[in-house]
């Protein structure tokens, strides 16, 4: 009991009731949380009942959530021209206070990007994602813009970029996105996304190289480059280069790098066990779609872990990531034998 006495916690009768001193808040996605305003913390857990709860059904006809300059999610009751920074959904929480998991059961197969994101508020966080338009680019992308992260969709096709951003626009007409035009198979292409992202003169929190072609068939660049190993690989190198400075500006700063576990069915040595750089941009005689894709993924690999090596002394870290096996999405679209593969595979695989 003296425990309780000096935390202040034996003052209320019901379990529920805060103690003196705490308020019970929401985030954007609706997960409670409580401020301690006499020690200045917060905290997930009721400060008695040690419980965890959300709120559960969508807001009363006529309220808006807002977020005020400080970030704080605040409450417009537009019906009777009031504000307040209490959600009106709180008479109607619902616990969440599953077992505590170990690290590694944490997440699995079935875990979404939202789940992931529970609880963060990303607000005043700059990301860039290549490749944002559809597919897993464009449900990290509406994620990240939905924990409030200002999210720029770097697209080969503006059109279908700006049609991105109006899906997630109708999620949360709040939501801070914009398409940008971004062709990974122009090295100037990139060259002009970087310049004008640099003239916003916004930080750059996170960069996420997501956009890759698979079973492509062979063909160069404008720059003479087979296609396959520019587009995945190539321009995410220049484009990282290009934007460093505003990352090591804006740390702490991450690179997230979109490789595959098909970087392990490859080799990119000679005979005589030397480097056969000849081998990641071939001859269309020497072309394997399959293997060029391969290749692209282990460069992915390789680079990001040079990169985090020289960078993460400077605040910006770098990470690469296997998204999943045969995950169902437009990437197979350049053969019809991919996409029967594809399809067939789709009952056993993880939807975007």
């Amino acid at each position: 009991m003296a425990a309780l006495k000096y935390a202040g916690l034996e003052d209320t009768d019901s379990e529920e009731e805060l103690p003196p001193g705490w308020e019970e808040r929401t985030t954007k996605d609706g997960w409670v949380y409580y401020a301690n305003h006499l020690e200045e913390k917060t905290q997930w857990e009721h400060p008695k009942s040690g419980k965890r709860k959300r709120v559960a059904g969508d807001l009363p006809y006529g309220w808006e959530q807002e977020t005020d300059e400080n970030g704080q999610v605040y409450f417009v009751d537009h019906i009777n021209k009031r504000t307040t920074y209490l959600d009106p959904r709180l008479a109607f929480t619902v616990e969440d206070n599953p077992v505590k998991p170990t690290t590694r059961q944490k997440y699995d197969g079935n875990s979404t990007a939202m789940e992931i994101l529970q609880g963060r508020d990303l607000s005043g966080k700059v990301v860039i994602i290549t490749g944002a338009n559809s597919g897993i680019g464009f449900e990290t992308a509406k994620s990240l813009a939905l924990h409030g992260a200002c999210v720029i969709l770097a697209c080969r096709s503006l059109a279908r970029g700006s049609d991105a951003v109006q899906r997630i626009l109708g999620e949360w007409h709040k939501a801070k996105v914009e398409a940008m035009t971004l062709d990974l198979a122009s090295l100037q292409s990139v060259q002009h996304f970087a310049e004008a992202f640099k003239s916003k003169n916004l930080p750059l929190h996170i960069l996420i190289c997501n956009a890759a072609v698979f079973g492509a068939p062979w063909s160069l660049t404008e720059d003479g480059l087979e296609s396959t190993f520019q587009v995945n690989h190539l321009g995410h190198f220049y484009l990282v280069q290009l934007l460093e400075d505003v990352l090591c500006q804006s740390s702490p700063a991450r690179v997230v790098v979109v490789s595959s576990e098909s970087h392990r069915f490859t080799e990119i040595k000679d005979s005589s066990g030397k480097l056969d750089f000849s081998l990641l941009s071939p001859s269309k005689k020497e072309y394997w779609a399959m293997l060029a894709y391969n290749r692209s993924k282990l460069c992915n690999i390789l680079f990001s872990n040079e990169l985090n090596r020289r960078l993460s002394p400077h605040g910006v870290t770098s990470n690469s990531v296997h998204p999943g096996n045969m995950i169902y999405s437009s990437i197979h679209r350049n053969w019809w034998v991919y996409t029967l593969l594809f399809t067939l595979a789709r009952p056993f695989t993880k939807s975007m």
